[in-house]
């Protein structure tokens, strides 16, 4: 495996959107309090006093949705003044970006991730389960005011879902001719809903590809990120296109990351729940940090016994929580 160095921070649960895959429709959930919250103290000294230690430099902000947590601009500037900090980002649905990009790019984030499903009004909306005034033109502002303000690389990330936005593949993948833009098409993972799309299932990567790979070409791209993305480009496209494949093929060996949750459970897979710690609770009962720094390099030692590899039942079985909850 990688050497895991990538922390992925949960700093809310709750989001204004409730997309299909994230939050199932009819589910129950039960959103935190804020009491039961990592404050922003609690986080920056496990940040400080735990993960760095152990070798984590790497750092992305998401949710539910980043951007509802009350400050995030002020804990974007406390991990991006950290010096052992090598890479901060934020994944975010953008609907409150355009009003935030330019604070949070002057707080020292430089990469955004923005979940973009659809260029359809009416299936963007029945996506992220709206009912009302449409959200996408919100949703494209804060795209733009992203790529203004300077983020590089800007990503968009869509979640291929069949029979709903499958045949947006082509215009989907076409915004990353004209701009710098990283457009990263995502398998459908059925995490804490393994019911929902049962009757159409999900559509490989390959399939996406061979579609990309009829319209305009399609050359490997020498392009490694922090994540599991299989990076390709349209020839001449000034951006890229990324791949996550995690129900076509396996990419255990090469994942570097854990996931933090906003109430402070350290997950170190996402498709197995073994192994978890409460170091939320441990802070709050006066455990070290030293001892904090000691069970979580003994769960970096496990984690390549509990990543998930066989997928016979993990991506079709039961989760306590779904992706909205973890932390994506």
């Amino acid at each position: 495996m990688n050497q895991v160095n990538y922390l992925r921070i949960s700093l809310i649960d709750r989001c204004n959107f409730r997309c299909q895959y994230c939050m199932p429709e009819g589910a129950e959930l039960e959103y935190l309090h804020r009491q039961q919250l990592l404050t922003d103290d609690e986080l920056l000294t496990l940040i400080r006093e735990v993960f760095i230690p152990v070798g984590f430099t790497c750092f992305r902000l998401t949710g539910g949705e980043p951007l509802l947590r009350k400050g995030v601009v002020d804990i974007v500037r406390s991990i991006a003044s950290l010096p052992q900090t090598q890479d901060l980002s934020l994944t975010t649905n953008a609907f409150l970006l355009a009003g935030m990009a330019q604070d949070l790019y002057q707080a020292g984030l430089r990469r955004v991730n923005i979940s973009l499903d659809s260029l359809q009004e009416a299936t963007f909306d029945q996506i992220v389960g709206n009912i009302g005034r449409s959200r996408w033109q919100q949703v494209w502002d804060g795209i733009l005011a992203a790529d203004r303000a300077g983020f590089e690389p800007l990503k968009l990330n869509v979640v291929v879902i069949p029979g709903v936005n499958d045949t947006e593949v082509l215009d989907l993948a076409a915004l990353s001719i004209d701009k710098q833009w990283h457009v990263r098409f995502i398998e459908f993972m059925p995490i804490g809903n393994d019911e929902l799309f049962s009757d159409r299932g999900w559509i490989s990567s390959e399939l996406i590809r061979q579609q990309i790979r009829e319209k305009w070409g399609l050359t490997e791209a020498h392009v490694r990120g922090n994540g599991p993305a299989d990076v390709f480009t349209i020839p001449g496209a000034k951006g890229t296109l990324g791949f996550i494949s995690q129900m076509s093929e396996c990419f255990c060996d090469r994942c570097n990351r854990m996931r933090l949750s906003a109430d402070g459970w350290l997950r170190p897979c996402l498709l197995n729940e073994t192994g978890q710690l409460d170091l939320k609770n441990s802070l709050r009962n006066g455990v070290s940090t030293a001892e904090l720094r000691s069970q979580v390099r003994d769960l970096l030692d496990l984690k390549p016994e509990i990543n998930y590899k066989g997928r016979e039942s993990g991506t079709t079985g039961s989760y306590h929580r779904t992706m909205s909850q973890i932390g994506g």
